[in-house]
């Protein structure tokens, strides 16, 4: 491989591995350290096919959820089974994983500008901008280049387009569904939104079980079934479903609404 080959986006590979090599070598304690990640689904992993396939996560933080998500694919593809042991998986990372952001958050700082140059598909959000409610067109570009990344390689997404519980999907991941025909996989995380604060870039407790669980890739019908009907399936298979509402404990629900309110005004306050 050429020292200066570049990806569909015009990224250089070479850099953009020892990126991934630095961010999993400073992050692997978060996850096995500081807390502990149990993982399910390893072999799941193993079985996808090199392109073509997404990822569709519920979201806790901004970015400790995809970095843990990096770590388990790329320790899976190595041989690890359900653990992220020893840090050798990252010398020869998957450099075909891609995930999907907001454009606005990306740009915030050299940080975020890294992270993006790791992986991100950055795209303007058609609902919010500037901490602000909007209504705005979809850009044609923005999924045209998600098109382009599962052409290439894996996009992990996270259809609610918020860290917060339980919101309805947004339309535009069944419209992608439809169009590209990628194996579609489940992943339901939790622990997250309690070991680190909002952005995900800060340890807030200690201590924690985190866990990430990788189900087997849905059956869609791509041509016939319509795009409520592919969200309905999404939200059952990321345990985002309303019903799920109605077997959850209220006293897990006001801690769940209260430790948002904390999260918030923290990420205001930053």
């Amino acid at each position: 491989m050429g020292l200066f080959k570049t990806n569909p986006f015009g990224h250089i590979l070479f850099l953009k591995r020892w990126l991934i090599r630095i961010a999993g070598m400073m992050t692997h304690q978060r996850y096995k350290g500081f807390n502990t990640l149990e993982i399910e689904g390893s072999q799941i992993i193993r079985d996808l096919p090199e392109n073509n396939v997404l990822f569709v996560s519920n979201h806790q933080t901004y970015f400790a959820d995809v970095v843990a998500m990096f770590h388990v694919f790329n320790a899976s593809l190595s041989g690890r089974e359900d653990n992220i042991k020893n840090l050798g998986y990252l010398w020869n990372p998957k450099l075909n994983i891609y995930y999907v952001a907001a454009k606005e958050t990306m740009k915030k700082s050299l940080l975020t500008k890294i992270l993006a140059y790791a992986g991100s598909i950055s795209i303007e959000r058609t609902w919010r901008a500037g901490g602000q409610d909007v209504n705005r067109q979809v850009k044609f570009s923005d999924i045209t280049n998600i098109g382009k990344a599962l052409d290439d390689g894996w996009v992990i997404t996270f259809p609610q387009g918020t860290t917060t519980p339980w919101k309805p999907l947004r339309k535009g991941t069944a419209h992608i569904i439809k169009k590209y025909k990628p194996v579609v996989v489940p992943v339901v995380i939790d622990g997250f939104r309690r070991s680190f604060d909002k952005k995900g870039l800060r340890v807030k407790k200690k201590g924690i079980l985190q866990s990430m669980q990788i189900k087997q890739p849905l059956e869609i019908d791509y041509d016939n079934e319509s795009i409520d009907a592919i969200l309905e399936k999404l939200e059952y298979a990321i345990e985002q479903h309303p019903s799920f509402l109605k077997v959850i404990p209220q006293a897990e629900l006001l801690a769940y609404e209260e430790e948002n309110q904390k999260r918030r005004y923290s990420y205001k306050g930053n």
